[in-house]
């Protein structure tokens, strides 16, 4: 019944539309690189921006992924060109930064995670915890002292949060700063920080002890010369090898009042700096799959058996549709997200929505798109493989896929999911 009152009004609908394009449907031409035209959504300024960094990216670091992936090492002039060219700390006014809104953000972190996802997390750590950090709860003096050199990568900062024992769970970290009549002392370890075998600072964050009472969680700016520091490189990693990732050992170091951050008081202050960094991984992990997905493509094009190219099969159509379509809509919701964030309404479960879908999603479809390449897979040349076991990481750092979901059905259902 419902079909057959509607069949009238969607002639007229179809007659009307056909009528109004002049009798002929008009249609652009598919394009398999911005398959829902997002491009049209950007702003000039936006546009700019993005050039920029993909520009900067594809010139400038894709000739040094390989040797930074075989010899776990990183060029540290990296750090420099991008501070030179305004992509550290985009999003702060002042204190000779770029002062972009969070789209503007996401773009360069995508074309920067395109090349690979160890540069977009060297420069997300400079960018999104450190600089975040004191942009946020430091002091103006703080600000002062340290943003400026961090936006040229003059200076070099690391953030310091998770332990050897706990990662998904900080609330039992075991870092102290005991306080002193002038100051704070130090104890503890962290793990897996990025940056840290070169950084010269850390924003260590640890239990405060006063009176011999433990109290809530603050945030410290150590100088590595405070005292006895040691940060010895993780090496043999087999993900994230073109970035530079340590342990800081700290013992008895004495750091003077003014150097904690003043408005960091509890777990609240890292979270907002991790949701600042998910926001960008977000975008960066949907620019390692389109990444992904060019190199399958051409591939699949070039690559013959059977006499047939490896594009002409369905299955091999299949996976590349796939992984497009999921590309497509994560850029889309990075976008929106993006938008929310620049007009103030927003809410950390956003984030959380993004971080685990584009993670998971990214992950899952290089995984499938390894597949074209057959042994090939297995060689660093082709790129997919280097991919797929960074974003193994991404999925798993700054939240895991599984405790995302945990956040987001707490907001669903108002029950919290997570172990007492």
């Amino acid at each position: 019944m419902l079909a057959a009152a509607l069949r009238p009004t969607l002639a007229t609908t179809r007659l009307n539309v056909a009528r109004s394009m002049g009798g002929v449907a008009k249609f652009t031409k598919y394009d398999w690189e911005d398959p829902l035209n997002m491009d049209s959504l950007l702003t000039d300024e936006e546009r700019a921006i993005h050039e920029v960094a993909k520009n900067y990216a594809q010139e400038k670091l894709a000739p040094r992924v390989l040797n930074g992936w075989r010899t776990e090492k990183l060029d540290q002039s990296i750090l420099k060109e991008m501070g030179a060219l305004g992509l550290l700390g985009p999003t702060i006014k002042g204190y000779g930064c770029a002062g972009t809104n969070y789209v503007s953000y996401g773009l360069i972190m995508r074309e920067i995670e395109k090349v690979d996802s160890g540069f977009r997390s060297a420069m997300s750590v400079q960018s999104s915890l450190v600089m975040s950090a004191i942009s946020q709860f430091g002091s103006e003096a703080q600000k002062e002292k340290y943003l400026p050199g961090l936006a040229t990568a003059d200076i070099i900062g690391c953030f310091g949060l998770t332990e050897p024992n706990h990662g998904s769970d900080p609330s039992s970290m075991e870092t102290t700063a005991t306080k002193t009549k002038d100051g704070w002392i130090i104890n503890g370890a962290k793990t897996w920080i990025t940056n840290a075998p070169f950084g010269d600072f850390f924003i260590i964050w640890a239990t405060t002890v006063e009176n011999g009472v433990r109290g809530k969680n603050r945030g410290f700016i150590v100088p590595r010369e405070a005292g006895h520091i040691e940060t010895p490189q993780i090496t043999n990693k087999l993900a994230l090898r073109g970035s530079v990732t340590g342990s800081v050992f700290i013992d008895n170091v004495h750091i003077p009042a003014e150097n904690v951050l003043e408005k960091s008081n509890g777990l609240g202050a890292p979270f907002s700096c991790l949701n600042h960094a998910r926001f960008g991984i977000s975008w960066g992990v949907m620019g390692a799959l389109e990444d992904c997905i060019e190199r399958a493509r051409a591939y699949a094009l070039e690559r013959h058996q059977f006499n047939r190219p490896l594009a002409s099969f369905q299955f091999v159509q299949r996976k590349l549709v796939d992984a497009s379509t999921q590309a497509t809509f994560g850029l889309l919701a990075a976008l929106q997200l993006g938008r929310q964030i620049d007009k103030g309404e927003y809410n950390p479960e956003m984030i959380s929505m993004l971080k685990r879908n584009n993670c998971g999603q990214a992950l899952q479809q290089a995984r499938v798109l390894l597949d074209i390449f057959g042994g090939n897979a297995c060689s660093d040349e082709y790129g997919v493989g280097r991919h797929e076991a960074n974003l193994q990481v991404c999925n798993t750092y700054e939240g895991t896929y599984d405790v995302h979901t945990l956040i987001l059905g707490k907001a669903m259902t108002g029950i919290s999911a997570f172990a007492n």
